[in-house]
């Protein structure tokens, strides 16, 4: 049977671009007059996306055009980007109509249409063609069209958060377009300049623009501690870049991990194509680790869909390179038990479905499970649609708690010092005090904190279209000893985790040496009865406008670096037993600390706490005289 052809006009694109586009469709067949057309953009019309075109005006429009030259107006469709032809008079077996979209008037770069800003081998426009007119559209045919990567805009440096003196490690350089597509679209001869603080003269380095856009660099060392970035200077522009920035330890097995452990990405829908989601995180995105987060209904996830999952999570998993765990949304009942992302150590797990019996309710996943094969993280806690009070906080499996995502932070409410709070006007989703994390840890729940990217899924399917307010994704460092799996996990466990607003900003604090995460006792330290020496290091990816100390969901106090660098040092001597929270349910005394960062911009990170148990001894039995009644 003869296929009809289709072709685009232009038949490449750069991502970005605005200008008219035609799509020319040459029949295999008589079409009779009447004859209806579909065509379909294969986009919601979101920022990233191919800009929707409409169906009146000059600038931005649809319209298709007949043999003869005549223009037909486009019909709306049933979703935003369908739109409906009807063919005024019959098309011959190889004439061709064709489907603009964009403008006829001359200055296409303004009144055209914009292309996705993303690259796409073969972007797929469909076109259904019912010769008898009556909507019953069959087997489609498409147009493919590849986007590329536009000029050269910037370089883009990933390289390890941590390393060693003189242990050897490689970087990755990026050439992207102004959207971070890929790009090899550079002038000839463009050189770039490699260099760092205390680079010897004799390892200065000069790379061209690789054809593939992208280059790895091999064995970098750097021979004193210190805090470090990476430059690159393009030398026919004279502009510079720099990398995030790199801790150098003495000595240290120590490393700090980037990635998400829940979330979507604006281009790519993990439902539709989860093997390009991975593909995306760890490639582009340069994520270190990343989780499954589909949403546990049949809606939402298929069993089809989640056994796709299971293969490509397993798949990508690779020791030292991409640690990819396998995990999933549970959606509980408001307050009482909320929103869990469920985390998996180990492979070919399956969905546990809140309308299914064994898997209704959380006493009962957890009674079936064991703490060192799955981790639970409380989710959107002050979300009102996914709120959970912490009344039945699990300690073994809920040992972190998103802090924020990109729908705001749920720390505390928003007019006790959040400056991301969950906002929204009617349409939106609001604030649930009793969600409040900082109101969890003054009741004695003890958990680290990690962060989440965008979600438009699940319970916040309408976020995204309404009044929401909508923040930066963000990122989850965990400090580990190696990139696998089980380090991850039992970091994770161990609450050596901290969460920020979208930056890589290196921190980590201590009490008495002991890192964040941690518990401590006045038993094992009698010293911290009376003193609780805290130190720590922030280095931000800008200046650091601001560093909270907080105790007890209070500011202690607050450093003002004037620099991207800040190594802190405090005593806090007052009498532990006098600043102590009461737990009376498990008779326990006990002060927690977290620190809370802000850098230019509005980026923010959070650290995991530190509590500190006052047990009575026989020495301490009784308040300080200066503590009041």
């Amino acid at each position: 049977m003869r296929r009809s052809i289709c072709y685009c006009d232009p038949a490449q694109a750069i991502a970005g671009e605005s200008r008219t586009w035609n799509f020319i469709y040459t029949s295999a067949n008589d079409l009779p007059k009447g004859t209806r057309i579909k065509f379909v953009v294969g986009s919601q019309g979101r920022p990233k996306e191919w800009q929707l075109p409409s169906d009146f005006g000059k600038s931005n429009v649809i319209w298709l055009e007949m043999p003869n030259k005549k223009s037909v107006a486009a019909e709306e469709g049933d979703t935003l980007d369908a739109f409906y032809f009807t063919l005024p008079a019959a098309v011959e077996t190889g004439s061709d109509f064709i489907i603009h979209i964009g403008t006829s008037l001359k200055d296409q770069e303004k009144n055209g249409s914009r292309c996705q800003s993303f690259t796409q081998r073969k972007k797929q426009f469909i076109i259904y063609v019912d010769p008898k007119g009556k909507n019953d559209f069959k087997e489609p045919d498409s147009f493919q069209l590849d986007i590329r990567g536009g000029p050269l805009h910037n370089l883009r440096i990933i390289t390890p958060s941590f390393v060693s003196r003189n242990k050897r490690f490689d970087i990755i350089v990026r050439f992207e377009d102004a959207f971070g597509n890929l790009t090899n679209n550079a002038p000839e001869n463009t050189l770039i300049e490699l260099s760092y603080e205390h680079l010897r003269e004799n390892l200065l380095w000069k790379l061209f623009v690789p054809e593939t856009g992208f280059i790895t660099l091999p064995n970098l060392y750097f021979n004193e501690p210190g805090v470090y970035k990476i430059q690159l200077k393009n030398l026919q522009s004279g502009k510079s870049y720099l990398s995030s920035p790199v801790m150098c330890f003495a000595d240290s097995e120590q490393l700090l991990f980037w990635g998400q452990l829940h979330g979507e990405f604006e281009k790519i829908d993990a439902a539709e194509n989860i093997e390009s989601y991975l593909r995306h995180a760890r490639d582009e995105l340069a994520f270190q680790f990343i989780a499954s987060s589909c949403f546990d209904s049949e809606q939402e996830t298929s069993n089809e869909i989640w056994k796709a999952i299971v293969q490509e999570i397993s798949e990508f998993n690779e020791d030292e390179r991409f640690s990819a765990f396998l995990g999933f949304n549970w959606v509980g009942t408001p307050k009482e038990e909320g929103l869990r992302q469920f985390i998996y150590l180990k492979d070919n797990k399956p969905l546990m479905r809140k309308k299914e019996l064994k898997t209704n309710s959380l006493k009962k996943i957890y009674k079936t499970h064991n703490p060192k094969d799955l981790i639970a993280i409380p989710s959107f806690t002050m979300g009102e649609t996914s709120a959970y009070d912490f009344k039945d906080y699990n300690p073994e499996f809920e040992r972190v708690v998103e802090i924020y995502n990109a729908w705001g932070s749920s720390e505390c409410l928003s007019n006790q010092d959040n400056d991301k709070p969950i906002e929204a006007n009617k349409d939106g989703i609001r604030e649930f005090k009793e969600g409040s994390i900082r109101d969890a840890l003054n009741n004695n729940c003890r958990f680290g904190f990690v962060a989440g990217g965008l979600d438009d899924r699940g319970i916040y399917a309408n976020c995204y279209d309404s009044s929401q307010m909508q923040y930066t994704p963000g990122l989850t460092g965990i400090i580990a000893k190696e990139q696998t799996r089980e380090a991850l996990f039992s970091a994770l466990h161990k609450r050596h985790c901290y969460a920020t607003t979208g930056e890589k900003t290196l921190l980590n604090f201590f009490i008495a040496g002991e890192p964040m995460g941690t518990e401590l006792s006045s038993t094992k330290k009698p010293g911290l009865v009376y003193n609780r020496y805290i130190s720590g290091f922030v280095v931000g990816t800008k200046p650091i406008k601001k560093i909270e100390l907080i105790r007890n969901g209070k500011v202690l106090t607050t450093f003002h670096p004037d620099n991207q660098e800040f190594h802190l040092e405090f005593d806090d001597s007052e009498m532990l037993y006098d600043i102590t929270i009461h737990d009376k349910n498990q008779d326990i005394h006990f002060a927690y600390y977290y620190l809370r960062v802000e850098q230019e911009h509005n980026q923010l990170a959070w650290s995991s706490p530190i509590w500190v148990d006052w047990v009575k001894d026989g020495k301490i039995a009784k308040k300080s005289k200066k503590t009041k009644a």
